[in-house]
């Protein structure tokens, strides 16, 4: 399933494929503050931005990813990223950043609600994983308000080199 042209409109947010329009949002964005709880690391060079999201083209284009971009729905300004990685297996795993400036909106939970009702409309899926550091109360709450519990637990150096404890829930499908 190529999902590199599908956008999803919620009440406040736009989630469409993620495309190079949005490479200096994304470096600039993408902070070490905002990775802090997060495996990856922010981009020393715009270069690396652009490869991660000529991959995530390729990958959404292949149907092993469904990376996205969030905009605010009005005024269509970057908001941050996520996705629904690994859909073509039967454990797919969300996740989710909103840039600093976003904060304390609502937007990481709106778009993670998008994205599994999406996930529940268009994949076959056992369950989803949603990973989070065991500290980052803020993103804890966004599988809890789905009624997820953890179901593993584990340590996991990140690629900026510090070793986190994260907390793995299951997020279930909807029953059809």
């Amino acid at each position: 399933m190529d999902t590199s042209n599908i956008t999803i409109e919620t009440k406040n947010l736009c989630l469409k494929g993620i495309t190079f329009e949005y490479k200096h949002d994304i470096f600039n964005e993408f902070t070490s503050e905002i990775t802090t709880h997060m495996f990856p690391k922010p981009a020393d060079q715009i270069e690396e931005t652009e490869e991660f999201i000529e991959s995530s083209i390729k990958e959404n284009k292949e149907g092993s990813n469904f990376q996205i971009v969030i905009l605010d729905k009005k005024s269509k300004d970057f908001l941050g990223c996520g996705g629904v990685h690994n859909i073509d297996r039967k454990t797919p795993e969300l996740g989710v950043w909103i840039k600093k400036s976003a904060h304390g909106n609502g937007y990481g939970k709106e778009a993670i609600l998008a994205l599994k009702k999406w996930a529940d409309e268009n994949l076959d899926y056992e369950y989803l994983l949603y990973p989070v550091v065991d500290e980052n109360y803020p993103s804890r709450r966004i599988p809890e308000f789905f009624g997820a519990e953890v179901a593993r637990e584990y340590d996991e150096r990140n690629m900026s080199g510090k070793t986190q404890h994260i907390l793995e829930y299951r997020i279930y499908p909807k029953k059809k």
